[in-house]
């Protein structure tokens, strides 16, 4: 596809230049951040970060609000479900009636729990930083404030109107931000997530669909060595359930399974009556998650017939994004925005999901790499390239400037979406 016809005007230049001159502040509120421990279960320190982004948002125009989460729960080892501890997102909106509307979204939660060692951010001798969330995605929100301060400094940016959200539960699958950004996807043209891109600056492209999924089993317990044949091991049918559903992996294409923990059990000498089997599914499209889920009501089924009584949890809480027409016009524009930064913009297929799976679904065209380059996420490794704030800056707030002249045409974007 041929890249849009755009060019630098002299005012894009002065706001590029004012963006490069903050270059290591965006890094080093970024650092700050990485400092607050904000771990998806930890309440504390997600309302400490919340606080803290709460004091950057006001910077901006508009208005800040904290808003509620949905609810959501969970299941707990002992096979119960209970209401799941949540805190509040954050959500910025600025010229809700401008003709054009953006959305931009952003998680500060992180996968690092609130009991771990992995606490600072330290330049290894490559020059990367390397410090929890630095990439995912504390370093991404940073870029996205920085692409927007110096939006806001373009004489045209009272064309384009915008919403962020800023969740606390990405990291466990959204289950209580969902309907949230399903609901700052209305209205809007296009979309924005700060996931970090590729080591390399590649984007995400087409992302597969996910599904957490979590099987009480319940059976019956006994002694096991003076009245085991009584007992149902609760256990031994959760392996087996997670045997059978491992063996679907290499099935069909595109579909993977990871069993990923296995809940239960107490003295060696009695039998087990209650465990829960957790697992994630990643599949291409809605075709291959029904399948799925047949194959996971079969494999419930043989087990029942031992005695154990099986309840699932959970679903497939990402969709599917594919790269379809409006999505591919999205990112040849990118590529055009690029260009102009001397930036080469490409991208591939992702098994990973996020919030740009969200707000597909609700039927807005978006491109959720526009982080920092960084990789080792979910890891202790975990590393972002310091010079690459600016640059992805650079590029986001380009890219909103040529939404707002109509070099990048956001409502014929949206309108190709079906």
């Amino acid at each position: 596809m041929a890249l849009p016809e755009l060019r630098l005007t002299s005012d894009d230049r002065t706001t590029l230049e004012g963006l490069t001159a903050r270059a290591d502040a965006l890094v080093a509120r970024a650092l700050d951040w990485c400092a607050i421990q904000s771990g998806s279960r930890n309440i504390a320190g997600l309302a400490e970060q919340r606080a803290a982004l709460t004091g950057t948002l006001a910077r901006l125009p508009g208005e800040t609000t904290q808003v509620a989460l949905g609810p959501a729960s969970e299941v707990a080892p002992d096979g119960t479900t209970r209401a799941q501890p949540q805190t509040e997102a954050l959500k910025l909106t600025v010229r809700p009636d401008a003709p054009v509307q953006v959305v931009l979204t952003g998680h500060f939660d992180t996968v690092f729990p609130a009991d771990t060692g992995f606490t600072t951010v330290k330049t290894r001798p490559d020059g990367a930083l390397h410090g929890p969330g630095i990439a995912d995605m504390k370093g991404g929100i940073s870029v996205m404030l920085g692409a927007l301060e110096a939006f806001e400094t373009h004489p045209l940016a009272a064309r384009v109107g915008y919403r962020v959200l800023l969740s606390p539960d990405e990291e466990i699958g959204s289950p209580g931000s969902a309907p949230l950004l399903a609901e700052i996807a209305r209205g809007a043209h296009i979309g924005m997530t700060y996931e970090p891109c590729m080591p390399d600056g590649a984007l995400a492209g087409a992302r597969k669909g996910s599904g957490n999924f979590h099987i009480a089993v319940r059976g019956k317990a006994a002694h096991a060595g003076r009245d085991f044949a009584s007992g149902r091991n609760a256990v031994a049918g959760a392996a087996v359930l997670a045997a059978s559903l491992a063996g679907l992996n290499g099935q069909r294409e595109g579909v993977t399974v990871n069993i990923g923990r296995i809940d239960g059990g107490g003295p060696l000498n009695v039998v087990p009556d209650s465990a829960v089997l957790r697992f994630n599914i990643r599949v291409p499209d809605a075709e291959a998650a029904d399948w799925c889920l047949a194959r996971i009501d079969a494999a419930m089924a043989e087990v029942a017939v031992t005695g154990l009584a099986l309840h699932r949890h959970g679903g497939f809480t990402r969709p599917p994004k594919p790269m379809t027409e409006a999505q591919t016009r999205l990112f040849g524009a990118l590529r055009g925005v690029g260009a102009l930064l001397g930036q080469d913009i490409v991208w591939r297929p992702s098994g990973g999901v996020c919030e740009g799976n969200n707000l597909f679904a609700a039927g807005l065209p978006n491109i959720d790499t526009l982080g920092v380059r960084g990789g080792d996420i979910h890891s202790e490794d975990e590393y972002a390239w310091p010079e690459s704030f600016a640059e992805r800056a650079r590029l986001s707030a380009l890219l909103l400037m040529k939404i707002a002249s109509g070099g990048v045409d956001a409502p014929a974007i949206r309108a190709a979406m079906v």
